[in-house]
Formats: C-alpha cells, sequence, structure tokens
C-alpha cells in the first residue's frame, strides 16, 4: 500500500468517524427529549390526579393516570428504538444477558454464550 492510499484510507476513515459521530450526537439529542416528555408526563399525571381530589372526583383519577400511563409507555418504546439504533451506529450488538459487546465478538465476555 503506497503512502497516498494511506492517507486516503485514514480520510476515509475519519469521515467516517464524524459522520458516526454526528448520528450518535443527534440520537442522543433524541433519547434526552422522550425523557423529557416521560417527564411530562409524570407531571401532568400528578397535576391531574390533585385536581380531580380538589374537585372530588377521585374516581376519574383511574381514568386520567391509565391515559398517561399509555402515553409513556409509547414513549418508553419509541426510547427502546433509538437505544438500538445507538447500539447499532456505534458497531455494537447487546447480549441475552445484557451486556454490550463490538459486533463481530463470537462470544459473550460477561457470560459466554455465542453469537
Amino acid at each position: 500500500m503506497s503512502f497516498f492510499d494511506k492517507v486516503k484510507q485514514g480520510a476515509s476513515d475519519a469521515a467516517k468517524k464524524a459522520q458516526q459521530t454526528v448520528e450518535l450526537t443527534k440520537l442522543k439529542a433524541q433519547l434526552s427529549s422522550k425523557e423529557k416528555e416521560i417527564e411530562k408526563f409524570y407531571t401532568l399525571i400528578g397535576e391531574s390526579v390533585y385536581a380531580a381530589y380538589i374537585s372530588g372526583d377521585s374516581a376519574r383519577s383511574g381514568e386520567i393516570v391509565e391515559r398517561f400511563s399509555q402515553g409513556i409507555d409509547a414513549v418508553k418504546q419509541e426510547i427502546a428504538v433509538l437505544e438500538q439504533k445507538i447500539i447499532e451506529v456505534r458497531n455494537e450488538k447487546e447480549c441475552v444477558c445484557g451486556k454490550v459487546v463490538v459486533a463481530d465478538t463470537k462470544f459473550c465476555s460477561a457470560c459466554g454464550h455465542q453469537f
């Protein structure tokens, strides 16, 4: 491999790394946004339950909690998708034991699972 081929390869690797960093930053920002969305749901649950308590209609609070809890579940599913994308961008995979390892790993270092 000539000197110029090595330089081209280095530049190509740097560009890939930069693209990966940009993608990771974007995914992490989306993840943070989803986590804030869950916090808003928690706040809305508390405010709604308290408002139902004040109005004397505490039976209604169960409906409110269920509706907002379904919203939280939906956002948590979106978070799981984003976390999976982050693992893919980092060229990693998750073992059955929960440990994240490099994608080309044959065996998990924590539990010995064969990929």
